[in-house]
């Protein structure tokens, strides 16, 4: 029934499988790879019916990770796979960006491309499987593409890069770098250094590069076998001669055009040139292929004034930095804020800090997890002067703020130093080109605003690349048309220490090692520039944490008496919160850590939980409620969430024969504990001579509570607690 076809490549110490022809054979291109136990089916189709007349080429790229992958049922009311998560979204941008320009220009049929993980193995990363599945299915069908790619991802480890390693192996890696390309150039770069040396990153992408090399010769290979004859690409029309006279006549104009240095200044001069192109010329050739030679004209002179004439759009020079105007907080509510403003573009960002409740639960084909360092990106189509729908986070906005938390997170405090929640919003309040890494430097400055302890301020570039047949240019600092007309988007985030993060995308077939050795130098002198215009508004966080954030104290408790503070299903905890307005998070080993708006409500929770544990001694006294009534006697609150056992005896005179005579419930009353008898407490009423002490009466016994350790401090014991305001 099936013809299955099965090649083995020898890869990285163990065995890649690739096979087609038993699973989804209706696709153009279908194959299931597989390495140890994780299994991904990779398709891809295109419609031939309808060739687009698009200036884009429509690929459709989505990666679906199915919970009965790690045999799991999704989490939450509806038991099944929904909208794409976080990381399907970041997987699905990966496989994406290598493929693109693996089609030629001609080339625009609507393509879809799906990777479905069906089995998840730990030890083997299913992102990368895809890449590579989704390169082979591409390879064996009927789609004309230009080469074929394959996928590495390098750590470090003891300083020694390991090649594809573990989800447990990450965890203590100084680098997660995952690269794609072809056998002769990188195609795509994703990175997260704890802030490695350039030297380290080139060398672990050529690493990588070399590791790909048995892959790729063993997927041409299988294509030689198997592959079905490719589709003829659609034949480039020769250009006809009214496009040579409108090039002749508008090239002085569009040149003039890039000269303008504003933005919106600029687009609506090409608008008022295009207008009259379009009017002048429709008589002779229909709207719609007018408007796509315009851009076409456009952009072909924009790359030979830069390539060849060394002019940018705007006048700047190859390496020069727009100008840079920074802020610190400008919003008088908030925790932290900043505005960056880079030439036209312009962030304004602001950071909470919340409270244990308030960290990401994620659930994962890896496992539940909490994340405590949140960080969003939010594009309004206001910030490039357009009107459009606020709808929920593009593709585009989750892979910004994915590549600004890579970034920050090198430099953040662990949950053990900061017991702060962090969440970072950056809103691109104007765009012309950058905004991710502007996002990067506002966030920076804004959390070192609130007072978190950055261990150093981080800045982003974006560089470009201009290549036109052997002239090249490499720009720093690129704006909105370079990007979308350039060869290539190297977004580069680092300290003045090394590098935290770095992302890499192209539009040519490929570049070489060089050229990114070179792009990654001229990063390293912008970087500095940025980084000395941030520090005139901020350097290091402040030495506080801001006023407006909760206060936090740390204690900590037996772990024995944990269950005593959280009550049954959290009854007690949920008091306390709400008698001192308060949010408290429990350890496991003991540690409670007390969040409040202020240090009256932290000091009111602090002593209620010090109330609540103490142990009984007896002689002590105090004031206490009356819960419940029996025949035999009454149940007394003599503290939150502990009752002690008041018998009839010592209430009743013999003028009296129920209790209800003499006690009702919610009353108070004032007694002492007379002892404990199988573990309960028994009470007496306290006599009217005696003075009434009340729950904090000196003949309480307190339990240890032990002073949260600083760096190189030990711990001591009494209810010691801390405010937790100043965090190095």
């Amino acid at each position: 029934m099936f013809h299955e076809i099965v090649k083995e490549i020898d890869f990285l110490d163990t065995q890649l499988r690739i096979s087609t022809g038993k699973i989804a054979n209706q696709a153009n291109g279908s194959v299931v790879v597989q390495m140890g136990e994780s299994v991904v089916l990779c398709t891809v189709v295109s419609d031939f019916k309808t060739h687009k007349d698009l200036d884009f080429f429509p690929l459709t790229v989505t990666y679906r990770e199915m919970f009965y992958s790690a045999g799991k049922i999704p989490g939450g009311f509806v038991k099944r796979e929904g909208k794409s998560s976080e990381r399907e979204v970041l997987v699905s941008r990966l496989i994406d960006r290598p493929l693109r320009p693996l089609f030629a220009d001609s080339f625009l049929y609507d393509t879809q491309v799906v990777c479905t993980v069906l089995s998840y193995d730990a030890n083997y990363n299913t992102d990368i499987l895809s890449v590579i599945g989704a390169s082979a299915a591409l390879a064996i069908s009927d789609i004309p593409v230009l080469d074929t790619i394959a996928a590495m991802r390098v750590g470090m480890i003891d300083d020694k890069f390991v090649l594809n390693p573990t989800h447990a192996q990450l965890q203590n890696s100084k680098l997660d770098l995952v690269l794609a390309g072809t056998a002769e150039y990188v195609m795509m770069v994703e990175c997260e250094a704890n802030i490695l040396s350039q030297e380290q990153i080139l060398e672990a992408i050529e690493c990588g590069h070399s590791a790909i090399q048995p892959v790729i010769q063993g997927i041409k290979d299988m294509a030689r076998k198997v592959a079905k004859v490719k589709k003829a690409l659609p034949e480039e029309r020769a250009l006809p001669s009214l496009y040579r006279q409108i090039e002749q006549e508008i090239s002085a104009d569009i040149l003039k055009g890039f000269e303008v240095s504003m933005k919106q200044d600029r687009y609506a001069y090409f608008h008022d040139l295009r207008a009259q192109v379009i009017e002048k010329f429709t008589s002779l050739e229909d709207e719609v292929t007018i408007k796509r030679w315009f851009n076409n004209i456009k952009s072909h002179i924009m790359r030979l004034m830069i390539a060849n004439n060394k002019k940018r759009v705007g006048g700047r020079g190859f390496a020069e930095i727009r100008p840079i105007h920074t802020e610190v907080g400008i919003l008088p509510k908030t925790h932290g804020s900043a505005l960056f403003t880079r030439g036209e573009t312009q962030s304004l960002v602001v950071t909470t800090l919340g409270v244990g409740q308030d960290e990401q639960i994620v659930d994962s084909l890896d496992g539940e997890y909490k994340e405590h360092f949140l960080l969003n990106y939010i594009f309004p189509p206001y910030s490039v002067g357009e009107v459009g729908a606020l709808k929920a986070p593009s593709r585009r906005e989750v892979g910004h703020a994915k590549l600004a938390w890579r970034a920050l997170r090198q430099v953040t405090p662990t949950k053990d130093q900061f017991p702060y929640t962090t969440r970072v919003v950056s809103e691109i309040t104007a765009c012309n080109g950058s905004s991710s890494m502007a996002t990067i430097c506002g966030a920076s400055m804004s959390m070192m605003d609130a007072g978190v302890p950055l261990k150093e301020p981080v800045a982003g570039i974006a560089m470009g690349l201009i290549k036109v047949d052997s002239q090249m240019a490499i720009i720093s600092d690129i704006t909105g048309e370079e990007d979308a007309l350039g060869d290539m988007d190297l977004k580069v985030a680092a300290t003045k220490s090394g590098l935290c993060a770095l992302q890499m995308d192209i539009k040519v077939p490929g570049i070489t090692l060089q050229i990114i050795k070179q792009a990654l130098q001229q990063a390293q002198d912008g970087i500095k520039q940025i980084l000395a215009a941030m520090n005139e508004s901020i350097a290091l966080h402040r030495p506080e944490i801001s006023k407006n954030a909760p206060v936090v104290r740390s204690i900590s408790i037996p772990k024995d008496r944990i269950g005593e503070l959280i009550g049954p299903g959290g009854k007690i905890i949920k008091q306390i919160c709400e008698m001192s307005n308060s949010k408290i998070d429990i350890g496991s080993g003991g540690e409670v850590l007390i969040f409040a708006n202020t240090a009256h409500d932290s000091e009111k929770a602090c002593s209620i939980i010090q109330n609540l544990l103490f142990e009984p001694v007896v002689g002590a006294s105090f004031t206490g409620k009356v819960v419940k009534i029996i025949d035999r006697g009454a149940f007394v609150n003599y503290t939150l969430g502990r009752d002690g056992f008041l018998p009839a005896q010592a209430l009743l005179t013999k003028h009296e024969t129920s209790l209800h005579e003499v006690l009702r419930e919610g009353q108070e009353v004032k007694v002492v504990i007379a002892g404990t008898e199988h573990g309960k407490v028994k009470l007496r009423l306290e006599k009217q001579q005696q003075p009434t002490e009340n729950m904090n009466s000196a003949h309480r016994q307190p339990i240890n509570f032990i002073k949260k350790r600083e760096a190189g401090q030990g711990s001591a014991a009494g209810h010691e607690v801390i405010e937790k305001k100043h965090f190095k």
